[in-house]
């Protein structure tokens, strides 16, 4: 991923408005990561990743920018929630299980990247397979125009295959037994290879041939499948995803705050708290972690974590890991401006989401910008008066305010719908004036 900071935060500018020091930041931190591969490898080794803690109220984009970046980079990259870990010798899924899903998601990646390569490959294998079954072949001692004709006949079959005219058409077709990968990341690794081995054993029992007469178009997928365990040598394909996994690997650990334990907390036994805290320690600062595609070193990976702290703070977590995350970054409130700026700038902005759901209907949605303002006013009010939930807001107003024209949307169908100021308020001022009204609508 050979982004520049400026171009990485381009990109989050699309989805996140403000927050500029949080993207800065992260775009910082995923350059830097690219300068270090273009170094030698002994200064590589020397160069650590700089951890990065993201502090925010709920909505205001720290778990947006994870999804987007996940979607912009090729690198290994993961989003899990710190809340659903246990400590070791507790029932629940352990921290290595982390490093695990992050080696599954580099393999997934590098192979598709070697699904591409191999693409025309996989693509001849496929039609072959399906045009032996459209086309009996010719029998032994055939004369020559008879072979012109029947190449000809194959060529026009491959084309008519592979425009999708044959789709509907039926074919018996003998597969191989799909070897069914075990991906339970929470298994420990020597009980997962154990599991998979009495899944070959339960597979060679039954050895007859795997008949069954599908469509065309199911067998290019099927065939497809087959065409690529066939094709691609998944040990080297492990060893680069390994590679991948410990030299980019970002891992995004949300909700970070819910294992802080507040000052005044007695939870101090919580098996989902500070023991969690301790077995995070050694991964984020570097280890070593057995998958069953191989051993895995986590000095490299950079982690990033997320959490709103309403209840705790970061001092709270234990002094060991608050010195495993040196940048810290505060994510601003959201104004009325911003919640303005996050219906009309952002490229899939819910207000655009809804013109697109109504279209269905053959019904044309206008928003006023007047009426546009007056939601973003209205829902900056509710998270004065009530929970600040940030962005979340604008679900619940928005909502509100289409769900008529939503309802009966059918009845509509080739008119213009315009959204006024007006109906904005007399849908909305009533509930968002009326706190108790407000906490159970909005």
């Amino acid at each position: 991923m050979n982004l520049t900071p400026k171009e990485i935060v381009k990109y989050l500018d699309n989805y996140v408005i403000s927050q500029k020091d949080a993207k800065k930041t992260i775009a910082l931190a995923l350059r830097t990561r690219y300068r270090r591969m273009q170094l030698n490898e002994e200064l590589q080794n020397e160069i650590m990743p700089k951890n990065i803690l993201m502090i925010g109220s709920t909505g205001v984009g720290k778990t947006e920018i994870s999804r987007r970046l996940a979607k912009m980079m090729k690198v290994p990259f993961i989003k899990v929630e710190a809340s659903k870990y246990t400590e070791v010798g507790f029932v629940g899924r352990d921290v290595e299980s982390m490093i695990r899903d992050l080696v599954v998601n580099s393999i997934n990646i590098v192979k598709t990247e070697k699904e591409e390569e191999n693409k025309e490959k996989i693509k001849n294998y496929v039609l072959n397979k399906i045009v032996e079954k459209l086309l009996p072949p010719l029998p032994d001692g055939a004369s020559e125009s008879k072979k012109d004709d029947y190449q000809r006949l194959l060529e026009a079959m491959e084309i008519k295959v592979e425009n999708g005219e044959m789709d509907d058409k039926i074919i018996e077709l003998e597969f191989d037994k799909i070897h069914i990968e075990f991906d339970d990341t929470n298994l420990p690794p020597e009980m997962a290879k154990v599991q998979e081995s009495f899944s070959k054993i339960f597979s060679t029992i039954n050895k007859e041939d795997n008949k069954k007469e599908v469509t065309v178009k199911d067998a290019k997928s099927i065939l497809k499948l087959e065409a690529s365990n066939k094709l691609l040598d998944m040990t080297n394909i492990n060893t680069e995803a390994l590679k991948r996994a410990e030299n980019g690997g970002i891992i995004f650990l949300d909700e970070i705050d819910k294992i802080a334990l507040a000052e005044k907390s007695q939870g101090r036994n919580d098996p989902s708290k500070e023991g969690v805290q301790r077995d995070l320690l050694p991964i984020v600062e570097g280890s070593s972690v057995t998958t069953k595609y191989g051993v895995i070193n986590t000095d490299h990976i950079l982690f990033i974590a997320a959490g709103a702290f309403h209840v705790s703070k970061p001092s709270d977590l234990i002094p060991e890991l608050q010195g495993r995350f040196p940048l810290r970054v505060e994510l601003e409130s959201l104004t009325e401006d911003t919640l303005y700026q996050i219906l009309i700038n952002t490229k899939n902005s819910l207000l655009k989401q809804y013109k697109a759901l109504l279209s269905v209907e053959d019904l044309k949605l206008t928003f006023e910008d007047e009426a546009i303002k007056s939601i973003a006013k209205l829902a900056h009010r509710a998270n004065e008066t009530t929970e600040d939930i940030g962005a979340r807001r604008l679900h619940t107003v928005l909502e509100k305010v289409l769900e008529e024209i939503s309802f009966s949307a059918n009845e509509h169908s080739g008119e213009e719908y315009i959204i006024t100021s007006e109906l904005v308020h007399e849908k909305l001022d009533t509930v968002v004036e009326d706190n108790d009204l407000s906490r159970y609508i909005l």
